[in-house]
């Protein structure tokens, strides 16, 4: 039998083996691959998961990756205005730099070196699958994994091809096409491209620029090209390459240099990728390594003096990437295991850095998963080397227990950390009068979560409480003789979330939960931008060949900062609704239609910023 195979077949046994610890059919018969870092059942894996594939993308219509998430649990958005504007996640009330974003199982280059990964910045037209992992993870990943992780995947699944063209509200279209093609019969090539632009609208409501209005339209565009080649040297072995990128450019409005006369209000931002690896399967092991680079050039500047010219910030950073992982299936369960090395580098000139900086991080991590009776037992630990302060440790441990026939009590603890990022580090400004720090610690992080989950009727359900203590946390200190920052931050964050699934005659509901108590541990004062309260319910059904979706989202009451006077403000809590429809012309020939913001609430998810109201869409979609 075809060896790779074996190993499916394995996984699957395994899935059936431990399936009953899961009750959401949506992930119970697929493959992840973010828990872990090696293929598994979804079912398999105790931490809450949640897995987008693209087809579900298609069918809410979204238009980028800030709208898929915003859909999913324990995620708050934070965003100045609409498409392309920067954005902030928070997960599970965690700061917006504790979670990790990989594509493709790499770390994002984080171009501004802020430690915060803007992923408004992102074109949804290469995401083809989304796995989101609720909870520590650094014991697999290491630093920034504190609130959870998001690997978005961009390889076309399927053969074929797909066309999509795309026209909605403030002037937006998108054209964007993918295929993938067999070539022999060990070789196959993918390809995808978009292009997307919108006017947009007036983002800024209320002081933000310093009193001095700007009424024009802040738009958004997008170009991004993807291609990839797979090669199948024998049925153990197989040899990857792949190459993407996109250039955005983005309007959005900002504080007015009166001493200088410049209004630095548009971003132009340049990211490529180049990556490549081997992939082994034989029996129950496998083993894959993977090589990447990325560059990212990241401009902000006046368009009256050019991206170079007078009142112009430039960041030109670079990321290097080496991973390889082994897993083996062992028992009623698995091990695995292996070593990444990743490079950050600033490159001389950028904004703050008169010289060329970097650090390195090597880390080793080893996991494991068992089923003893009706127990899982799974742990996992991993050791980080950083250039600059030595070795940190980190570990995980999850239990779970089938107490009757469909439900099980899930209980874990693990510790995470962030590290000090190139800017915390290294930055030295004499115009801004800061300089970096080199002695700061890692922010810490200890979690416990406990929970139970279960099938009732036809109901697939999960409810999860959890604490989560971080320390260390690294802020901005104004000081003398020059600022800085420093480790003098503390936070206590509460919560609980709900998450279910069912099905009842044509319709398919899809609803979540959450309730999040974060706040600064010392002063007892709420974290900014984090609804206390949230509720996201998604209901489809299909009547004929018609296809129909209602989305539902209740943000609760949040505070924010006014930076304008820096006082704390409050931002009411809001009912949003989003209605979707698609119908087959022919076999191939398909259109999809969406209101969003269906009753037109005027909101906000980041002070003094506008959300764009009511928007309709229309796509045409050829599939061949």
């Amino acid at each position: 039998m075809n060896n790779k195979k074996v190993f499916l077949i394995s996984n699957i046994a395994l899935s059936v083996m431990v399936g009953s610890f899961s009750a959401f059919a949506n992930n119970s018969d697929t493959l992840s691959v973010t828990a872990n870092r090696f293929q598994e059942p979804s079912s398999s894996i105790l931490a809450p998961i949640t897995v987008v594939e693209r087809e579900q993308i298609d069918r809410w219509q979204s238009n980028s990756v800030i709208d898929v998430l915003r859909r999913m649990p324990g995620i708050d958005v934070g965003q100045n205005g609409g498409i392309g504007q920067q954005s902030s996640i928070f997960v599970r009330g965690t700061n917006s730099n504790h979670v990790l974003i990989l594509v493709d199982g790499v770390r994002l280059n984080q171009a501004n070196v802020s430690g915060s990964s803007d992923i408004s910045q992102i074109p949804l037209s290469l995401v083809q699958r989304i796995e989101y992992i609720r909870g520590p993870r650094s014991s697999v990943y290491g630093s920034d994994a504190i609130g959870g992780v998001i690997n978005i995947l961009t390889e076309r699944k399927t053969e074929g091809g797909t066309l999509n063209a795309t026209m909605g509200s403030h002037g937006y279209q998108e054209y964007d096409g993918s295929i993938k093609q067999k070539v022999g019969d060990r070789t196959t090539l993918t390809a995808a491209g978009s292009y997307l632009y919108t006017k947009g609208y007036d983002v800024e409501a209320n002081g933000n620029t310093g009193g001095h209005p700007q009424p024009d339209r802040d738009g958004f565009m997008n170009k991004s090209l993807w291609l990839g080649v797979n090669h199948d040297v024998n049925d153990d072995v197989s040899l990857y390459a792949r190459a993407y990128g996109f250039d955005n450019r983005t309007a959005y409005d900002a504080y007015y240099d009166s001493y200088n006369k410049t209004l630095t209000d548009t971003r132009a931002l340049f990211s490529r990728t180049y990556d490549g690896g081997v992939k082994f399967h034989r029996d129950n092991y496998s083993s894959s390594l993977n090589a990447s680079y990325n560059y990212t050039k990241d401009y902000d500047y006046d368009p009256r003096y050019g991206r170079y010219g007078k009142g112009s910030r430039f960041t030109n950073s670079e990321q290097y990437n080496v991973q390889w992982g082994n897993h083996l299936l062992l028992g009623n369960g698995s091990i695995g295991g292996g070593v990444d090395w990743q490079r950050q580098s600033v490159k001389e000139g950028s904004n703050g850095f008169p010289n060329k900086e970097h650090f390195d991080n090597t880390g080793l991590y080893l996991t494991g998963q068992q089923k003893l009776g009706n127990v899982i037992a799974e742990a996992s630990v991993r050791s980080d080397h950083h250039s600059e302060y030595n070795w940190h440790t980190t570990w995980q441990s999850n239990l779970a227990w089938e107490f009757v026939e469909g439900y099980s009590v899930i209980g874990g603890y693990g510790t995470a950390f962030k590290a000090p990022n190139l800017n915390q580090l290294y930055v030295d400004n004499p115009l801004w009068n800061l300089e970096g720090n080199l002695n700061l610690k890692p922010e810490e992080s200890k979690q416990w979560e406990g929970g139970f989950e279960g099938l009732t009727g036809p109901l697939a359900w999960r409810v999860t409480v959890y604490r989560n203590d971080i320390e260390n946390l690294i802020v901005y200190k104004s000081a003398k003789p020059v600022d800085t920052y420093e480790n003098i931050g503390k936070a206590l964050i509460k919560g609980a979330e709900f998450t279910g699934e069912m099905d009842t005659w044509v319709f398919h509901h899809t609803f979540n939960y959450q309730y999040i108590d974060a706040r600064n541990k010392e002063t007892h004062q709420r974290l900014d931008r984090r609804a206390r309260q949230q509720l996201k319910y998604q209901l489809d059904w299909q009547v004929e060949k018609l296809d129909m979706g209602v989305t539902y989202q209740y943000i609760g009451q949040r505070t924010d900062k006014d930076y304008g006077t820096n006082e704390n403000v409050s931002l009411g809590g809001v009912s949003i609704w989003d209605l979707t429809a698609s119908y087959p012309i022919t076999s191939h020939l398909s259109i999809r239609g969406r209101i969003a913001n269906l009753f037109d609430k005027d909101y906000e998810t980041a002070y003094g910023y506008r959300t764009p109201g009511r928007e309709y869409f229309l796509t045409g979609s050829y599939n061949f």
